[in-house]
């Protein structure tokens, strides 16, 4: 919410005004301004879940800057305005909120106060002070032309008219080159030329706009005042052409909202509030007709709303600052306003740049107004009186009869509307006095029900009362007969204390003479505690030394038993591994089997390729011999001698000594080729009956553990008794595991005259 700020530096902690604290009111309101979020208590003060919350763009808090306002609201619009858009600001709200102040301001009494700087100047100083600066800045030729509207009980008033008379009422037209705007014939547009002047223009329409005074507010605002600035702006184009753009932006400070009861407003007062709520109220309906997307959007009802209307869902864009009271006594107000700014935000207006005008255009439409007024001017000298051109005349006498209907409707609408007020009038003093007996019949039906629910209650009471007593006057016997028997148990238990005392000192003088037993009884017990010590200490000893005899014995056995277990597990070890040994003896002969056989077949393979090579190579050996080595007969006669090269080819040509070793050699590793031949033969014969003596040792292998059975004496190595003579240690027991493994190994290996398994490609114990 708004509040009227205090200079920099310092910050109200109480934003109420002086009728809010005199009444004692309590806030209502938190704002949460990082979330954009205001919440309102509409319950008590102890009441904490009764809560209603608002979003919005932007949330500002009592303590919050005219400066913070500024630049959240108007900054960002006011470069819309200066690129060609119509722009408007409104404050809305309850009487009293700080409307006025942050539109307006006041001036601090230091001037030298930049605009930024200045803590007490309002929205429109500082727009104006930062469009000259902007616009100065970007070196643009520019003019700004500012009007004061004033909306007094649907009347019209020009704020800023040099005319001495304040009572002359304005006239409202539609305007003919855009459907949702109007024209305020007469309304007065002053230049501004610099920054400086605005103050003076605002003193002088604030000295005549309408205030009062009333119980809410000692400066109450009783009009609408509208605030317009509009901007021409010069471009030149890339050709070289002149273009104006025009840039609107309004500023509007609506009248409060207020209570015409709680404001104290009589007479006059009280129908400026009523004209005042009715425009406000029409300016509901037009935000809901525009929310809820109705056809029909009742503009007309108002002049204000008519002013407006291109603000609301038109072409302009449109902000509003909602102005609310933190008091709880303002709550209904408070929510009122919350509710019209939640729904205005969700108006959609469609925002157009204005059209920009060419310097020709321009000077064309000033052509045309400047020869209008010549003939109006020469019109009114050649006659004597006032006389107009034909156009003007014929729209003079248009606007004359339609005044007259529009007098004649104006007298029948007010008929009508007396009427109506008088049928309402009596309206509503029959719904008042039937409200008045709806709540006398309330009231009594209330009263006969509070009086029935007495009297049941009285009933009741009653009941429960003689219920009550009954009960007392039965308790009260009872009580009487306890007392009785109390006071008899009393005697007895007298009596019995009595008693008791006497059993308690013969008591003592009995434990005295046990306490004197007891001490004699201990020592002798000592006495005896001691010799029965020394004879157990003595008893002890002897026993430990029989425990010691016992226990080597006892180890001694132990030991002998331990091992023959381990000898026993040893042979169970020796006889497993042998059965494993089997299974690895039977899968190396499967596999040796397929591997001799396939390197038989490569053998045979090898062989029948060799012998052909070596057959081949001694059938060469024997050609070359018999036809390439003849001997040469020397004759002279053969036809190679007889030519000029041959001793040349027999001086490159090996001699026939070296040819004939060459061969030689050839033919030695031929013949040792043939003898590996035959000697793998024979080898692959000797495998085959290797192999076969290992089918019958492995057929035959319980036979030769039994035969192994000599170096028990010719008993199994597990039943012998033999083994039981060694020393029964860890160490002897692998020994003899070993020593035993040993034995059936060369046992086997003398049997079978040969190594158990042997081949080129697997090497097994």
């Amino acid at each position: 919410w708004r509040w009227k700020n205090l200079p920099e530096g310092q910050q109200s902690q109480q934003p109420f005004n002086n009728a809010e604290r005199k009444s004692a009111s309590h806030g209502v309101i938190d704002t949460v301004e990082n979330r954009k979020e205001i919440n309102v208590r509409t319950g008590g003060i102890g009441d904490k879940a009764a809560r209603k919350m608002y979003t919005f763009d932007m949330v500002f808090g009592p303590a919050a800057k005219q400066i913070d306002v500024y630049k959240s609201v108007v900054c960002p619009i006011l470069d819309e305005v200066i690129s060609g858009y119509n722009c408007t600001v409104f404050a809305y709200g309850q009487t009293g909120t700080g409307k006025t102040f942050t539109m307006e301001g006041e001036r601090s009494p230091n001037e030298e106060f930049t605009w930024e700087e200045d803590p007490l100047a309002g929205i429109i100083p500082r727009t104006l002070h930062q469009i000259f600066e902007k616009l100065s800045e970007n070196g643009t030729e520019f003019s700004v032309k500012v009007s004061l509207l004033e909306i007094y009980n649907e009347e019209l008033f020009d704020l800023l008219s040099p005319c001495p008379d304040v009572t002359e009422r304005l006239q409202l037209f539609d305007d003919p080159r855009n459907k949702r705007g109007v024209i305020i014939k007469g309304l007065e547009e002053i230049t501004v030329h610099n920054k400086n002047e605005i103050y003076q223009i605002l003193e002088r329409g604030s000295a005549k706009r309408k205030t009062a005074s009333t119980l809410m507010n000692a400066y109450s605002s009783r009009s609408h005042s509208v605030f317009s600035v509009t901007i021409h702006m010069k471009e030149i184009t890339i050709e070289g052409e002149e273009l104006v753009k025009i840039g609107k932006l309004n500023l509007v400070d609506l009248a409060g909202s207020e209570n015409i009861g709680r404001s104290g407003a009589v007479d006059k007062r009280a129908r400026e509030a009523g004209n005042i709520n009715q425009s406000l109220l029409t300016l509901g309906r037009v935000i809901t007709a525009l929310v809820e997307k109705r056809p029909h959007v009742p503009y007309r009802e108002s002049k204000l709303t008519r002013i407006l209307q291109d603000s609301l869902g038109g072409r302009t864009k449109t902000s509003i600052i909602a102005t609310v009271s933190p008091a709880s006594i303002n709550l209904e107000e408070t929510l009122s306003t919350l509710e019209y700014a939640n729904r205005a935000k969700n108006i959609m207006n469609k925002p157009e740049v204005n059209q920009k005008l060419t310097k020709r255009t321009l000077i064309k439409e000033y052509t045309e107004e400047i020869e209008r007024l010549k003939r109006d001017l020469a019109a009114t000298r050649d006659k004597n009186g006032v006389y107009l051109s034909s156009e003007n005349y014929d729209m003079a006498g248009l606007i004359s009869s339609q005044e007259e209907h529009i007098t004649e409707y104006t007298e029948k609408i007010a008929s009508v509307e007396e009427e109506l007020k008088r049928v309402f009038e009596l309206f509503e003093d029959s719904k008042d006095k039937l409200d008045q007996c709806i709540n006398d019949l309330e009231e009594k039906n209330h009263k006969l029900e509070e009086t029935h629910k007495d009297l049941q209650e009285t009933k009741q009471k009653l009941t429960e009362e003689v219920f009550i007593v009954s009960e007392l006057a039965t308790t009260e016997e009872k009580l009487y007969t306890t007392a009785d028997k109390l006071l008899t148990t009393v005697d007895v238990s007298t009596k019995d204390v009595s008693d008791l005392h006497a059993k308690l000192e013969r008591k003592k003088k009995v434990e005295e003479h046990n306490s004197e037993i007891q001490i004699s009884f201990t020592d002798h017990m000592d006495a005896m505690f001691s010799q029965m010590q020394n004879s157990v200490e003595d008893q002890r000893n002897k026993h430990q030394s029989m425990l010691d005899s016992y226990k080597t014995s006892v180890g001694e056995q132990l030991e002998m038993d331990r091992v023959e277990q381990s000898c026993e597990e040893r042979v169970q070890e020796v006889s497993g591994q042998l059965q494993q040994q089997q299974g690895l003896v039977e899968e190396g002969l499967g596999a040796l089997k397929e591997q001799t056989s396939l390197d038989q077949n490569t053998l045979e393979h090898h062989h029948i390729e060799l012998k052909a090579h070596v057959e081949g190579g001694v059938v060469s050996v024997h050609s070359f011999l018999s036809e390439q080595l003849k001997q040469d007969v020397p004759t002279g006669t053969t036809p190679q001698r007889r030519e000029f090269v041959y001793p040349c080819l027999l001086a490159k040509s090996k001699s026939r000594a070296e040819l004939l070793d060459s061969f030689r050699h050839q033919q030695e590793e031929l013949q040792a080729a043939l003898f590996q031949c035959d000697t793998v033969e024979e080898e692959k014969q000797v495998d085959q009956v290797h192999i076969r003596s290992q089918f019958y040792l492995v057929g035959n292998l319980p036979w030769l553990l039994a035969a192994c059975t000599h170096v028990t004496g010719g008993q199994p190595a597990t039943q012998s008794p033999r083994g039981l003579q060694y020393n029964r240690s860890p160490k002897m027991q692998i020994t003899i595991a070993m020593n035993l493994k040993s034995a059936l190994i060369n046992r086997l290996f003398r049997l079978i005259g040969q190594p158990l398994l042997y081949t080129r490609t697997m090497n097994t114990d």
